[in-house]
């Protein structure tokens, strides 16, 4: 079994920003990807930005150029950096990983932008 903690969400104002953690702990021998997702008040569930096994990232169309996701591969830990952040970035933040070809998601942590 592997669990998923994210950590680093908050209340923050127009143009600020905010740095998400998600720590990948269990018996893992392989993370295939690892990506965050979002989930706005009235909104279907959206891919932010993602770390393949292969290293590429990949980023939602509405985060490009503000959001920086990374990996430390030795610690299991995918980041997402925030910058720029406006109201409509706010959501709850789910952390999605594939390990060893099994799907797993985090509790979620909330990200409020306020105008």
């Amino acid at each position: 079994q592997v669990q998923l903690v994210e950590s680093g969400g908050g209340l923050v104002q127009t143009g600020g920003s905010l740095r998400l953690s998600c720590a990948a702990s269990g018996i893992i021998y392989s993370i295939n990807a690892m990506e965050w997702y979002r989930q706005g008040p009235g909104k279907q569930r959206e891919l932010v930005a993602g770390v393949l096994s292969s290293g590429r990232t990949n980023y939602g169309d509405s985060v490009k150029g503000r959001f920086t996701v990374s990996r430390d591969d030795a610690k299991n830990t995918l980041y997402l950096q925030m910058d720029s952040l406006k109201p409509e970035d706010t959501a709850v933040y789910y952390c999605y990983a594939r390990v060893d070809y099994l799907s797993y998601w985090g509790q979620g942590t909330q990200v409020t932008v306020s105008a």
